[in-house]
């Protein structure tokens, strides 16, 4: 019998995660071929969600929690999930029952057909206009810095090998971005049209600030190609300064009466004065997370758990 494993983070979804739930076990259930296990974490939510959890869990031996001793993020409590699933194929999607977990097999079935990973792609998202707007973003990003094929849609619904979750498991720096060490495991990737649910309750977990943080994750942490941006740009704005000292120097000497324009010279120092400040500051947020990495700053640090006989930190 094949194992399914379900990695669902929680944060704020105390009303709803229920429902989430027994719509996976009543959806497993239709086919006997495979068994399953559930795991939620709890991200340091700032509501009852991980009692609920645990009132799940306690019905049901195949429901596992976690708690974390504090907000990691999505992707940190998606990793956290990782370390402890068993199943054959590992299934990750929201708690906020938009991502419709009762067309799970249109995801294991293209699986099946021999894909490592398979993300649901959403003909009409129902997110919140900055969500979506965030997440034409965070595509272009991933498209330009960790080589996501253009005709690929990532989603925080998907369906995955077990192979691909060990692969990613060997990832130990903090800041992990899930599509990043997807993308970097496997090109045998393929996408699956799936409904978008409109949100039941509440808003989403996504601020700008954490918007912002998830999108340096993404480069900063597997793409040196703005250091490499930041290389050219100065190589193209000293040639601009070199050709137009030149400029200077011979409209001087064709024309000795001439004003030289302050007015030119201030707005130069200041474009190029900010564009370095710009990179110093990019270069600093790479030295940043090295020094964090290289203090062991945890992934996830897991303050409770239930049905998970043994505890390890990432």
């Amino acid at each position: 019998m094949n194992k399914l494993s379900f990695i669902v983070p929680c944060y704020r979804s105390e009303d709803i995660i229920a429902k989430v739930v027994n719509e996976i076990i009543q959806t497993v259930a239709l086919r006997k071929e495979y068994s399953y296990e559930l795991i939620l974490i709890n991200d340091c939510s700032p509501d009852n969600v991980y009692s609920v959890i645990k009132d799940l869990a306690n019905k049901n031996e195949n429901i596992k929690g976690i708690s974390l001793s504090k907000n990691f993020g999505q992707h940190s409590a998606l990793l956290t999930g990782m370390n402890y699933v068993t199943g054959d194929i590992v299934i990750c999607l929201d708690d906020d029952g938009q991502t419709p977990a009762n067309e799970m097999f249109s995801l294991i079935d293209k699986i099946n057909e021999g894909y490592d990973l398979v993300f649901a792609e959403y003909s009409n998202k129902k997110h919140s206009r900055f969500r979506n707007i965030g997440s034409r973003i965070n595509d272009y990003m991933a498209q330009q810095l960790v080589g996501k094929p253009k005709k690929l849609t990532l989603t925080s619904y998907f369906a995955t090998k077990r192979f691909v979750v060990e692969e990613i498991k060997k990832y130990k720096n903090p800041y992990p971005y899930i599509p990043g060490l997807l993308l970097r495991t496997t090109n045998n990737i393929a996408n699956v049209p799936v409904l978008h649910r409109e949100r039941e309750l509440g808003t989403s977990g996504y601020t700008f600030k954490k918007l912002l943080s998830l999108w340096l994750n993404g480069f900063s942490a597997f793409s040196v190609k703005p250091l490499r941006f930041a290389s050219i740009l100065g190589a193209v704005l000293a040639s601009l300064g070199f050709l137009f000292g030149i400029y200077t120097i011979i409209n001087k000497l064709v024309n000795p009466t001439a004003v030289l324009g302050y007015a030119s010279l201030i707005t130069a120092i200041v474009v190029i004065g900010g564009m370095l400040m710009l990179m110093l500051g990019m270069i600093g947020e790479y030295i940043g997370r090295i020094y964090i990495s290289i203090n062991s700053s945890p992934q996830f640090v897991i303050r409770e758990t239930v049905n998970i006989e043994e505890v390890s930190h990432g």
